[in-house]
This record gives structure tokens, C-alpha cells and sequence, in this order.
């Protein structure tokens, strides 16, 4: 298929293919800083959209605080019927409106919906923002679905209450650092998904003149032929780069630049090198803030079979707030929160913007009821997409955490917002995602929230049980997940755990 994030550059490409002449005849694998004449590409609409859809892929965080009361915005759902009268419909629906004093209206766009066979395997979708009659995109093939997941034989995942004082547990696994298992689990793993190839990557790590890493710098990553992805360097000022997922002509040469407070340096990534790509911003280093500044968000699929897993949020939230409060970067934190169900629902999306307010945010949060859903995948896509655009990001030196907690796939077969596209979008803001697998969570679910995490930088967390097969059978040490070389702790206790290894990577006095 085409690949999205193909761009339009007026500077002249000469440079590129010079270089690749030049890297190719010496060997070497970095050169010096072009300067000031290096433009920092724009991004252009995607290809695929209509001619009035001229809304850049992504904007940069700028938000500049979070001093203020809950913000509470929702995008409706809608009846589940097919073809036109659905979509006129659902555009009717989607209008700007304020359902009650403390909603406030969220604009959406009207997308297409195909008449889900209850648990059937999910069908192509279209690209990402892209409205009804544009391009539709197909999924990575697969094997033919089990019986088990033939229509109306599957049904959504039952959890049997257990007692509210019940601790959660949870396993963690890093599948960037252990990159080749994570490789072989996707060969092994043959499930409908968005293919993105992650199979090629590098390691960018930037300095700054004294050696000191420099955390949430704005990174541009482009090949002679236009192609083009984008990045923000995470607290210890790193990000993974894969090429492949943006450039399907595998170009041989990238030229890399990075910027932030002014300063911008540029190298150039040569195809197959072995060595990380190391950037050095010259000139003055910036002043390091005197405190952390944390953007956590809280992604949750609020439909029915989420109940137990909201409840137990809900009862360790003041306790996560403070104990990251109590971290040594003291970091200044936003709290936000995003909850999704699907299109038959009483509400699509609703999400409330970033707040310091902890008592009005966990107002929000005792507020919110697990219900609905229905068919098995859920509208992870739609709220993954207002989680990443439509939140106030605070700007500049802020570590910006998202914590995924659904124990189903997206729907691939709906159009509008794609997952693949959204969490391109997140590296190119600097949000990390930890998708956390609730009970339930199948094959497709798992895979689909590993490439999220994995892509973004950041890990999957699972639940745990005492068997692994029956979540009623209380907090313990097993999971049916695919994976391996993980060590248990509550979950409240691993979301702080991971939190403190983000901000401890931070320079000396954030």
C-alpha cells in the first residue's frame, strides 16, 4: 500500500544523494552539520485525504500548563446500521453539541462502518483521519480464523467479580530490549493487525557539548526520495528510528537532524551501519529545569467487561499520585484520562484534558462506569487518536507517559482513525505508550498493543493471575500472553516503577 507520511520538501535533495555517493565510497557513517542550511521538514497532508483536509499529521506539544478544572469532552456514539443511512446518521450525530454543562462539544468527523459480524475477523480499514470515501487500506494478511472466532460463536470475555480489596498483579516486558524475541513473536503471531516493518531500526542518542543526554529534542528523519518520519528523544535523550516503516523504497542514506532551544545538528544514517547514531547539539547547553514536568494519561476501554480493572484504578489513583509526587525529580504532574467503548454505545469517546486538580480528576475518574461494548474489538483507534491530537501536551522538557488499559483489539474494520497512524504520530510527539493487557485480552489484542508500546518506546504490561486461564481465580503469577523473563509486582506499584525509571533518566537536576 502507499505509505502514509510521504512528504513535499522545497530545499533541493542534492545534498542526500551526495552524501550517500560519499558515505558509500568511505564508509563512514556520519558527516558534519549542514547548518543553517538545512530546512526542518513541514509535514504535508497525507496523500490519501481529500484536497480540503490540509490539517498537518501531527502538531507539537506546546501546551504550557495544566492549571486548571477538568475538561470534559466526548464524541458520541451511535446505532449500529450499515451503509448510507448509518452514515448520514452518524454525521448528524457527530455535530459539535454539549450533552450536559460539564461536557463540552468535540468536533468529529463522519467515518463509515461496516455491519460488524459479531467476532468476526476484523476486515481492511481505512487510513488514518481519512473520511468516508477515501482509499480504504488493507490489513497484514493472515491465517484463517479458528472456529472459535466464527460469527456469533465468540462471545466478550465474562469476569467474575472478585472482592474489592483484592490487589491486581502484573508482569512487564521490554520488547525493545529484547528485540529478537520480539521479532520472533511476530513471525509466530499471525493475526489481522496494521502492518508497519520494524524489522530495521537504530538507535538515535543525542548529547549535548558536555555529554549530557538532552531528553524530549525534536528529531527529523529523511530520505532523498521525500519520505520522511519524526521523533522526540525521550528522558534519556533516546529514540528508536525504523526506517522501513516510513519508507518502503529502503533508501541507503537518512539524513537525521535534531533541534531544540535553537540549536540543531545534522548526521546522516547509512542502511546496515552497526553503530548507534549518536548526535551532538553544539552551542550552549539549555538550562535544566529545576523540576520535572510529567504528562500521564490514563487510556481506558470503559466497556462492560472492564469493570473490575476501572474499579481497582479508581481505588489506587491517590496512591500512584503520590507516590510519584514523592519521586526525587518531584515532578509537576498533568493528569489526564481518556475512556472509549464503541459505536453502539452510549458514547464513542469521552475524554478529559489535562488537569493538576487531583481531587476534581479523581472526581472524573469514580464518575466513570464500565458498560456496553457488545461485540468483542472496541474503539480503541478513535480514542488513541483524540489521546495523541486532541489533549493539551505541555511543551518543551516534558516526559509525556500514556498508560493503555483494554482488554480488546480496535476495530480495523471501521473507517476514520487507524492505531498504526496515531502511534507514528506519538514518537513524533514524544508520548510513550505502556499498553497494559487486561483479562481477556486475546492474540490480535496482544500483538496490537506489543506494536504500539514497542514503536513509541515503551512496555507491555499484562495482568497476572493465579491460573493464568481464569482471572477469577485471583491475583498470582501467571499469564496466557506470549511471553517470558518477567518478575510480578501490583500494578498500582509497576505504573509508579515505570514512571520512576522514565524521570530517573532525566539530566541531573530534572
Amino acid at each position: 500500500m502507499t505509505q502514509p507520511f510521504v512528504y513535499r520538501f522545497s530545499r533541493p535533495l542534492i545534498v542526500l544523494l551526495c552524501a550517500q555517493l560519499l558515505l558509500g565510497a568511505s564508509g563512514a557513517t556520519e558527516m558534519p552539520a549542514i547548518g543553517s542550511s538545512v530546512r526542518w521538514p513541514t509535514p504535508a497532508p497525507d496523500s490519501r485525504t481529500l484536497p480540503t483536509q490540509t490539517v498537518p499529521n501531527f502538531d507539537a506539544p506546546s501546551a504550557t500548563h495544566c492549571a486548571r478544572p477538568v475538561r470534559t469532552y466526548e464524541t458520541p456514539g451511535m446505532p449500529r446500521v450499515s451503509g448510507a443511512r448509518e452514515e448520514r446518521r452518524y454525521a448528524e450525530l457527530s455535530k459539535e453539541y454539549r450533552a450536559s454543562p460539564a461536557v463540552v462539544p468535540s468536533p468529529t468527523t463522519p467515518k463509515p462502518m461496516a455491519t460488524p459480524a459479531a467476532k468476526s475477523a476484523p476486515a481492511g480499514a481505512a487510513l488514518a483521519d481519512a473520511i468516508a470515501e477515501a482509499p480504504p487500506a488493507p490489513v497484514a494478511p493472515v491465517a484463517p480464523a479458528p472456529a472459535a472466532r466464527a460469527a456469533g460463536e465468540l462471545q466478550a470475555p465474562v469476569q467474575a467479580q472478585r472482592p474489592a480489596n483484592e490487589p491486581v498483579t502484573a508482569g512487564m516486558v521490554d520488547d525493545n530490549a529484547d528485540f529478537s524475541e520480539y521479532l520472533a513473536f511476530h513471525g509466530r503471531t499471525q493475526v489481522p493487525h496494521r502492518e508497519r516493518d520494524i524489522s530495521v531500526r537504530y538507535l538515535l542518542q543525542v548529547r549535548d557539548a558536555r555529554g549530557a543526554v538532552v531528553p524530549d529534542a525534536e528529531v527529523a528523519v529523511q530520505a532523498a526520495n521525500g519520505a520522511a518520519m519524526w521523533a522526540r528523544t525521550d528522558a534519556g535523550g533516546r529514540a528508536w528510528l525504523h526506517p522501513n516503516a516510513f519508507d518502503k523504497a529502503h533508501s541507503a542514506v537518512y539524513e537525521v537532524t535534531v533541534r531544540k532551544n535553537g540549536r540543531q545538528s545534522t548526521v546522516f544514517l547509512q542502511r546496515g551501519q552497526k553503530n548507534a547514531v549518536d548526535v551532538v547539539l553544539g552551542g550552549k547547553p539549555g538550562a535544566v529545569p529545576a523540576r520535572a514536568r510529567l504528562d500521564l494519561v490514563f487510556l481506558i476501554d470503559a466497556t462492560g467487561s472492564m469493570d473490575d480493572e476501572i474499579a481497582k484504578l479508581k481505588a489506587t489513583l491517590r496512591t500512584i499520585a503520590d507516590q510519584v509526587a514523592r519521586l526525587p525529580s518531584r515532578p509537576d504532574t498533568c493528569f489526564g484520562l481518556v475512556a472509549y467503548r464503541d459505536r453502539g454505545d452510549e458514547f464513542l469517546v469521552r475524554r478529559h484534558d489535562f488537569t493538576n486538580d487531583l481531587d476534581g480528576f479523581q472526581g472524573v475518574l469514580d464518575a466513570l462506569r464500565a458498560a456496553g461494548g457488545g461485540d468483542y474489538p472496541e474503539a480503541m483507534n478513535e480514542a488513541l487518536n483524540e489521546t495523541v491530537h486532541k489533549l493539551s501536551w505541555r511543551g518543551n522538557d516534558t516526559t509525556r507517559l500514556v498508560v493503555l488499559l483494554a482488554d480488546a483489539p480496535p476495530h480495523l474494520d471501521y473507517g476514520g482513525p487507524q492505531y498504526d497512524d496515531d502511534m507514528v504520530a506519538a514518537l513524533g510527539k514524544g508520548i510513550k505508550v505502556f499498553s497494559v493487557g487486561a483479562s481477556g485480552l486475546d492474540k490480535q489484542g496482544e500483538y496490537i498493543q506489543r506494536q504500539i508500546a514497542q514503536y513509541t518506546g515503551g512496555r507491555f504490561v499484562f495482568l497476572t493471575y493465579k491460573d493464568a486461564a481464569n482471572p477469577a481465580s485471583g491475583p498470582g503469577t501467571q499469564t496466557v500472553h506470549d511471553v517470558g523473563n518477567y518478575s510480578v509486582q501490583t500494578l498500582d506499584k509497576l505504573i509508579v516503577r515505570l514512571v520512576s525509571e522514565e524521570l530517573g533518566r532525566l539530566p541531573s537536576g530534572g
